[in-house]
């Protein structure tokens, strides 16, 4: 099977395993909306930024060892799994011991009263994660799909039982998400009998060392990744203003307003998931640089065109996953979503060009460019939400991630020279910005205005889905 057909075919099986299930997680936000008001919404998005702050730094971002290693045909995958289970065991067993202090820390201490179910939290969580990375290591794709749709069905009826009938608000999401994590992770375990690669005894240290060498870089990474992800929410909850709306019901509405651009990643992480396994397995092939130049640009196409469709429809889509019925502050919440729709395909650029450091194993890089946009992040959070609001913190995101691609486009391609067609991708992000200023403004008949814009992106990337729908396609030489 050629390189591009396994492409296409692991997307599709991750496709049909995931896009149910992330769709149903989506519409989960209308549950939440209709029973959390903006202020509990954006104590509800602070513990979980905090799990995803904490997950990374007390199991080491193991989990990307786990695939890069697990996948990587020089290495037992039984030591790889134990060796990582039983350093991420130690680094939980640390985070337990310091979770009880999260009080005591400023601004998180109003979390005080969720420090148990915060560290059951992760703990489950963590628990998953590995399970199910091992799973892809293993190209157990189906097993991993199925696993999804199972996975968020059950944090679905959950929910329903924990926050729409019995009222629970925060504590039932929190329960709603322990329990599908637990059920997930010995699902996953017993189906795809994971004992058989786990014993104490499978210990390497020189992997352990090697592993840890590896994700070190990834730690300080992906907090800062997080911490950039919430920081508007942050700033704009603790922030005061008589020029413009601010405070935690502007944090919580931002919350809500930030879950329509979920529909371009959800998109894009079924297709990453896909790729990363062949970033890893095709990087010493003779072809590698002009199979990233086609799988990007397709890839670059599908997020404009996707993005553009997105915000032709922004305020319908967000009647269906923002329920406003009983908070009526929700109501406007799409106005912000266009900067944030734009910076969610910026974000999704930024990851696939990670992907080169992972496969080429230099992820110290990641960590040198995303410490560039967490810096430029708090300025422009400083500089612009005091002026613009609640805007002013989308933009602030969107010109973050723009900087990350661009810092990356030049640094990336130096590992893998595959060609980027500038012109291109400039023309894309102007029609993109031009329909985000519509979207926000809304002048008079503006959706006549956004078709022509729409249809200008779809006839500038129609080539690249042609191209790389021929090469899966053609048949494979004798």
């Amino acid at each position: 099977m050629n390189k591009y057909k396994s492409l296409a075919l692991n997307t599709v099986v991750f496709t049909i395993g995931s896009f149910g299930s992330k769709f149903i997680s989506i519409f989960l936000n209308n549950l939440y909306t209709k029973h959390i008001d903006p202020a509990s919404l954006f104590t509800k998005s602070l513990l979980e930024t905090l799990a995803l702050f904490l997950i990374p730094i007390f199991t080491f971002s193991l989990k990307e060892a786990l695939i890069r290693y697990g996948l990587d045909k020089d290495y037992d995958k039984k030591e790889v799994f134990s060796t990582a289970a039983l350093l991420e065991t130690g680094g939980l067993g640390v985070m337990l011991l310091l979770l009880p202090l999260l009080p005591y820390i400023p601004y998180f201490g109003r979390l005080g009263s969720y420090t148990v179910l915060l560290g059951i939290y992760i703990l489950t969580s963590s628990l998953r994660a590995h399970c199910s990375q091992f799973v892809r290591a293993c190209e157990k794709v189906r097993l991993f799909s199925l696993d999804g749709i199972l996975t968020t069905l059950m944090l679905f009826l959950f929910n329903l039982v924990f926050i729409g009938h019995l009222g629970m608000g925060v504590r039932g999401f929190m329960l709603s998400t322990i329990l599908s994590d637990f059920c997930s992770a010995v699902f996953l375990f017993l189906t795809g009998k994971l004992h058989r690669y786990f014993s104490p005894k499978a210990w390497q240290p020189d992997l352990a060392k090697q592993m840890l060498r590896f994700t070190v870089p990834l730690i300080p990474t992906t907090v800062m990744w997080t911490f950039t992800g919430i920081s508007d929410q942050l700033f704009i909850g603790g922030m005061k203003s008589d020029r413009v709306f601010l405070g935690e019901n502007a944090a919580g509405i931002y919350a809500a307003a930030a879950k329509i651009p979920n529909l371009i990643s959800m998109l894009s992480t079924i297709f990453f998931q896909a790729w990363n396994m062949s970033a890893i397995t095709e990087n010493d092939s003779e072809d590698r640089n002009v199979f990233y130049e086609k799988v990007y640009s397709t890839y670059e196409a599908f997020l404009f065109i996707g993005s553009a469709g997105l915000l032709l429809l922004v305020k319908p889509v967000s009647a269906i996953f923002i329920n406003y019925s009983v908070f009526p502050e929700y109501a406007t919440a799409y106005l912000n979503s266009p900067l944030l729709i734009a910076a969610a395909v910026f974000t999704c650029l930024d990851l696939f060009l990670a992907s080169i450091y992972t496969a080429t194993k230099h992820t110290s890089n990641a960590f040198y460019t995303i410490l560039i946009v967490f810096l430029a992040n708090i300025l422009l959070n400083l500089c612009l939400i005091p002026l613009l609001g609640i805007q002013g913190a989308a933009l602030a995101t969107l010109l973050s991630y723009m900087i990350c691609f661009w810092v990356r486009i030049f640094d990336a391609r130096r590992y893998v020279p595959f060609r980027f067609y500038f012109a291109t991708h400039l023309l894309n992000t102007g029609l993109l910005l031009l329909l985000c200023g519509l979207s926000i403004f809304q002048p008079p008949h503006f959706i006549l205005m956004e078709i022509p814009v729409c249809c200008g992106i779809l006839l500038l990337n129609r080539r690249p889905f042609t191209a790389l729908v021929g090469k899966v396609l053609k048949r494979e030489r004798k």
